[in-house]
């Protein structure tokens, strides 16, 4: 019993031998839905032949104005939609082998082709190259996706070199750039800087794309002047119209440092509390929370914590991914993360982030550094 072709075929022939051709289509003729044959001689005539309708292309290696592995580049450059097979003699199975590796989907020697073999290599090949397309264009569209999410990164807007600005960002989703945490910095002219992480609640595309709706509207505001609960409250709204449910709220931490960088004001908004290294000594920012989450209570209020930071300083905002890292089978913990800076005797992120261990949810870390002149 012949094996069948799903679908009636438009198939090209290139092959200059009358017995070979002959050969070819009477085989075809046994499948169950016999293809459509376009037959020509040479790869001069059989190019032009080769329209975006034609499925599959047997090319014989051996024409008279091209061969071996000449013919079958021109051919798959000619006929990217379709499966190429090629024909060869028994003697030249190695160029075969040699084809398949240069995009060939299949070979057959001329001397064993039967027709179960013929309709079943066409079959197969045709599904390689359906496959192939597809995992190119799966290819093309995450490298699409991979630079708009890398597009929607926020680029620090800082003036000059008075302070070090150091940031990692690693969703939890495997393959992914962005997730729900979010994170920015932008200096106003007045010389403050404003910092703000945030965290989303849940994983998925949709709490990264609401990240993104947030950062770029916190920037938004602090760049025209609207800050604090005017900023916060308006952030609050935004939220609220582009969640998906009702019961998605956000947790952010805003630091504005003073012009002389000697202050921070500081929110923590249902956040980990900052790490500070002030004149050497590391400590958790303890006045305790501001306020609620985003996305819980309307009528909202969050107060401000002064924090004075001296001349000599670190300062690290980070989201709750840091702290839940299992560190020796349990989770670190803020005084797990302010003992091993403690440790260390300084912030080095890389470093800090290797010794924390597993990662089970995404991160987000902003860390600014001053030094004493």
């Amino acid at each position: 019993m012949t094996a069948s072709l799903s679908e009636t075929l438009t198939l090209v022939l290139i092959e200059d031998d009358d017995g070979d051709a002959f050969l070819v289509e009477e085989l075809l003729k046994e499948a169950e839905a016999p293809p459509r044959i376009t037959w020509v001689r040479s790869l001069a005539e059989g190019l032009p032949k080769l329209t975006p309708d034609v499925q599959c292309v047997l090319v014989d290696l051996s024409l008279p104005d091209a061969s071996g592995l000449e013919a079958l580049e021109q051919v798959l450059a000619a006929a990217p939609q379709a499966a190429v097979l090629v024909l060869t003699g028994t003697s030249e199975a190695h160029v075969g082998v040699a084809a398949v590796q240069a995009g060939a989907q299949d070979y057959l020697v001329k001397q064993d082709i039967t027709a179960r073999l013929l309709v079943r290599s066409i079959r197969y090949s045709m599904e390689r190259r359906r496959t192939q397309r597809m995992l190119v264009k799966a290819e093309v569209s995450a490298q699409e996706n991979a630079r708009l999410e890398r597009g929607l990164l926020p680029v620090p807007l800082l003036n000059g070199d008075t302070i070090e600005h150091t940031t990692r960002y690693l969703p939890g989703s495997q393959g992914a750039l962005l997730a729900g945490d979010f994170y920015d910095t932008v200096q106003t002219p007045d010389g403050s800087v404003h910092i703000v992480v945030g965290d989303v609640c849940g994983h998925g595309p949709d709490e990264a794309a609401l990240g993104v709706a947030l950062r770029i509207a916190w920037r938004t505001l602090v760049l025209a002047g609207q800050t604090g609960d005017v900023m916060l409250h308006a952030m609050d709204a935004l939220l609220r119209v582009e969640r998906k449910a009702p019961e998605i709220y956000t947790t952010l931490c805003t630091a504005t440092l003073t012009p002389d960088l000697a202050h921070a004001e500081m929110r923590i908004i249902g956040h980990p509390p900052p790490v500070l290294i002030r004149d050497g000594v590391v400590e958790a920012v303890s006045e305790g929370p501001s306020g609620p989450p985003l996305g819980i209570f309307r009528d909202a209020e969050w107060h401000a914590i002064d924090v004075p930071l001296g001349q000599d300083w670190s300062l690290m905002l980070y989201t709750d991914g840091l702290i839940e890292a299992a560190v020796e089978q349990d989770q670190l913990g803020v005084d797990g993360l302010v003992e091993l800076v403690r440790e260390h005797g300084h912030v080095d992120l890389d470093r800090l982030i290797r010794h924390v261990g597993t990662l089970t949810d995404d991160l987000a870390v902003v860390l600014v550094q001053r030094r004493a002149p």
